[in-house]
């Protein structure tokens, strides 16, 4: 496993034989890292910290816009990539006028690494990026009911490196999931239309399988802005049509970020885990995938 602890870039085997991999600079802060699939390389994205010294102690967050910051400042983000074995930084790709949070390599390819801009103005069409070692590619254009007013977030790999699955909500108010091809073509986007707006995120498995923590109610469900269930969805995306398949409820408070079910799926496609405070406490849970197990 890797992990971030002040600004050094720690290593820890399943013996539990840990050693700092490498330092990232002063005057930067990072956020979420990334493995290749092969194990050989991990990106660390940073920011100029000035993007980020104003935390509000109350909220967590800066009384000022940091995307405005971002721009207004020209501060920028790199993408910084270590060899996994020796700590050398193999890249760093300065991305301007941006705050990068997430970093995704593609898991057949590991040159092409998936990025965002974080709360950007412009949501719409300036969240999703793609790195492929020589240009940075947008990968949601507006046109085709597309607006740069719509939003857009937690973009992610299918599992064949194929395409990339998001979700987010159109200007007029309804919620939608998206998929994209690497080179930004094939953008293809499925409004939810359920009625029910409870936020939410997916995540892949199998070819056209999703798991969502949102967008799904029933009566009886909490007065939570998040969602309460657990659903499998199967998507055929040529013909816009969602399968849904309420498989739990997963009654998390989503107080907090910790709280947030932010289901995923296991390598074989048999599980769902998903966090939740419903016993009081914040845990781990399992559900099958299959809605009649």
């Amino acid at each position: 496993m890797f992990y971030i602890q002040g600004r050094e870039i720690r290593r820890v085997d399943a013996n539990g034989e840990e050693r700092t991999l490498a330092r990232y600079p002063d005057g930067q802060m990072t956020t979420f890292t990334h493995v290749s699939a092969d194990g050989k390389q991990l990106c660390v994205p940073t920011t100029d910290e000035f993007a980020l010294d104003g935390r509000n102690m109350l909220t967590g967050k800066p009384d000022y816009n940091i995307d405005d910051r971002v721009q207004q400042a020209g501060l920028s983000s790199f993408l910084r990539v270590y060899d996994t074995n020796t700590g050398k930084e193999i890249l760093c790709e300065e991305v301007e006028k941006c705050w990068i949070t997430h970093v995704q390599f593609n898991p057949v390819d590991s040159d092409l690494i998936l990025y965002n801009h974080e709360w950007p103005a412009d949501e719409g069409i300036r969240r999703m990026w793609l790195f492929d070692g020589d240009k940075h590619l947008r990968l949601r254009t507006e046109g085709q009911g597309r607006s740069r007013t719509d939003w857009t977030c937690h973009e992610m790999w299918e599992r064949d490196g194929s395409s990339i699955i998001y979700h987010g909500g159109f200007a007029d108010g309804d919620p939608y999931i998206g998929r994209v091809k690497p080179d930004g073509t094939s953008i293809q986007e499925i409004s939810l239309k359920t009625g029910c707006y409870r936020y939410g995120h997916f995540t892949v498995g199998d070819p056209n399988v999703l798991v969502t923590d949102g967008y799904y109610e029933e009566e009886g469900d909490k007065d939570t802005w998040g969602g309460d269930w657990i659903c499998r969805l199967d998507v055929d995306w040529d013909k816009s049509d969602i399968q849904w398949s309420p498989l739990c409820r997963n009654s998390s408070s989503w107080k907090s970020q910790d709280a947030h079910p932010h289901p995923i799926i296991d390598h074989s496609s048999h599980f769902a885990y998903f966090t939740s405070d419903m016993e009081g406490k914040i845990a781990a849970y399992r559900i099958h995938l299959q809605p009649s197990y």
